[in-house]
């Protein structure tokens, strides 16, 4: 491939990632409630929580935690699920992936 200096991985364009919004993956819960948390007290009046495939569970757990334990006048405003077209690495073909959106608002 043209350009792409040997062992390192291609770079994708990748749109910027939008504020006050929190992507959950393989991390502990708790480390996406801190996150959630941080941007809470950093003045938003907002918080979105996105999360793909087994992740989803994640997700629903962090916005529960937030909403139950931490920051109580949160509210679950909005949960948009949907169907996501992937690329698979190794097979090049494409799979459907479930997604889930949790809007949060004080």
């Amino acid at each position: 491939m043209e350009g792409q200096v040997e062992g390192q991985p291609q770079q994708e364009e990748r749109a910027p990632r939008e504020p006050n919004t929190i992507y959950i993956g393989k991390k502990p819960t708790m480390s996406y409630v801190l996150a959630c948390l941080t941007q809470i007290q950093n003045g938003s009046d907002w918080l979105t929580v996105k999360a793909r495939g087994k992740s989803i569970s994640r997700a629903v757990d962090v916005a529960q935690i937030l909403t139950k334990r931490f920051a109580m006048d949160l509210k679950v405003s909005s949960v948009v699920i949907d169907t996501e077209q992937v690329r698979s690495e190794l097979t090049n073909s494409m799979n459907n992936v479930s997604s889930i959106v949790i809007k949060l608002e004080r």
